[in-house]
């Protein structure tokens, strides 16, 4: 078989869509020895990034790359034209993982991950060009793809109900996994957290941006040490993400700034540590496709307090406190009982390293695979040509 696997945010500072590609073909290319792949390091015109593969290459006897563009426009032209089966030298499957959705494959299986839909549920939670070219993907997968991959089963349902006449035994669920195999490793402290203790400080990760609830997480948090809560400080660890200029002075007017520490985007070595020695992993984001922090954390024994929003609860289980991601007193009120009771903390670690094997690195890529041959065994859908 001759798979195309779209690449093209897997490169410099990727977030979770980045991750997924990322783990997941590393995962591929190592269980399967016997096809063909074509690795796309641009895929249509929605997400560009000039310098992939060259930061990001992936080594393997069966590996080759596709066209590599230099700028935003090429790549427009390329994924555009007709006969794109032939250019691309007519791969038996095409799977697309950017949000991106090509229309005018002939005989390619086309495989389409779908994330999640927050942008449709809640349009200022992102910019106004970036929740377009997701609806527009998204909408074109409902006509042109062949099969979906929901990373949740949340995502699937959402999505079947956004589009009804898509035939649901074509969405597949295929979880996500972590791309740190070895939960042994210490990881590396960030500079900016070096004079705090292990087991001294609240972590939340995620892209500072409306969707992840930093603010609502403030204000908890705010509140926790208003009523007595050790001082403990919150670190957030995650680059910059869009309409949350304002999230510095909401920490000054909450009279929290000297306890919130900001690392910006981090290394895989200095999240393993972050993970590794922080009193609890908050994740209290609004909407998830998935939620790999949460699963990241559990790896290295992470106490969890998470949102009972979309998938989290399917990747939580019964491992982590689970509360409503607009209950702020609720959150305020868990984070002062997790202060004072170890012994409950200690429970949460437990329960965090049994519930992370469930999700394993080996059984996501069999799933594709068998996917994979089930697809091409399948003819392409009728009436789905716009």
């Amino acid at each position: 078989m001759h798979i195309g696997f779209d690449i093209s945010q897997a490169g410099r500072a990727k977030a979770g869509c980045g991750y997924y590609a990322d783990t997941l073909i590393q995962a591929l290319l190592r269980v399967d020895q016997s096809h063909r792949y074509s690795l796309y390091p641009s895929f249509g015109d929605f997400f560009f990034d000039a310098l992939m593969p060259l930061t990001s290459p992936y080594p393997g006897r069966n590996v080759k790359y596709g066209p590599r563009h230099v700028s935003r426009e090429t790549a427009r032209r390329f994924w555009s034209q007709a006969n794109l089966d032939s250019a691309l030298d007519r791969p038996d499957i095409v799977h697309a993982n950017n949000f991106w959705c090509p229309s005018q494959l002939q005989q390619s299986r086309l495989i389409y991950t779908l994330y999640d839909m927050s942008f449709a549920i809640m349009p200022s939670w992102t910019t106004e060009a970036n929740r377009l070219g997701c609806f527009q993907g998204v909408f074109q997968s409902a006509l042109s793809a062949d099969w979906v991959v929901a990373i949740s089963s949340a995502s699937r349902a959402h999505y079947l109900e956004t589009f009804p006449h898509f035939p649901e035994t074509r969405v597949r669920v295929i979880y996500p996994c972590s791309r740190f195999e070895n939960t042994r490793r210490a990881g590396r402290c960030p500079k900016t957290v070096r004079h705090l203790r292990q087991g001294g400080f609240w972590l939340s990760v995620g892209t500072i941006e409306p969707r992840k609830n930093q603010r609502r997480l403030a204000e908890a948090y705010a509140a926790y040490l208003s009523r007595g809560g050790a001082r403990i400080p919150l670190v957030f660890a995650g680059g910059q993400g869009w309409l949350m200029d304002d999230f510095g002075r909401l920490l000054d007017e909450l009279g929290i700034r000297s306890d919130v520490i900001m690392t910006g985007y981090v290394s895989d070595d200095e999240l393993i540590w972050l993970y590794r020695n922080c009193y609890a992993n908050l994740y209290p984001s609004l909407f998830e496709g998935f939620g790999l922090p949460v699963l990241e954390g559990f790896q290295f024994g992470a106490p969890t307090i998470a949102a009972t929003s979309t998938s989290l609860p399917e990747v939580a289980g019964d491992a982590a406190i689970l509360l409503a991601p607009d209950d702020t007193e609720a959150w305020c009120e868990a984070m002062l009982g997790l202060a004072a009771n170890p012994a409950h903390r200690d429970v949460l670690t437990s329960r965090s390293k049994a519930q992370a094997k469930r999700f394993a690195l080996g059984a996501s890529a069999t799933q594709l695979l068998e996917l994979y041959d089930e697809a091409l065994a399948t003819p392409k859908r009728s009436g789905n040509r716009p």
